[in-house]
């Protein structure tokens, strides 16, 4: 029989140079500021030569109605979806809103039975 165990391995020793790498990384994640934080640097745009938006008050005022198709209505009408065969004795509702149809007196019945 074989036992297997989880050994778990020997934690690296990192070097000088790691850890100096690490803590400037530290360092300037800590100097960021952010919106949210309490030290709110305001940020200056940089003048990148490109003219600011500008919209025209000159516009062209029409507006154009929808084209009118013939025939009334673009989609056909949805009237509501109604039963019409004769196998169906009922609608039952087993859990909550989950309405079942019922074909059967056994179905019915089993379905009367399985109440908590």
């Amino acid at each position: 029989m074989m036992i297997f165990t989880h050994q778990k391995s020997k934690k690296k020793n990192s070097t000088q140079k790691q850890k100096a790498e690490y803590q400037a990384w530290l360092d300037s994640v800590n100097s960021l500021t952010t919106n949210f934080s309490r030290g709110i640097k305001k940020i200056k745009l940089i003048n990148t030569g490109i003219p600011p938006l500008v919209i025209s008050t000159n516009r062209d005022p029409k507006q154009y109605k929808s084209l009118v198709t013939p025939g009334g209505h673009t989609t056909k009408p949805i009237h509501g979806k109604v039963y019409t065969g004769t196998a169906m004795k009922g609608i039952g509702t087993l859990h909550k809103s989950n309405a079942v149809p019922i074909f059967t007196n056994e179905e019915a019945i089993d379905q009367a039975n399985m109440r908590r």
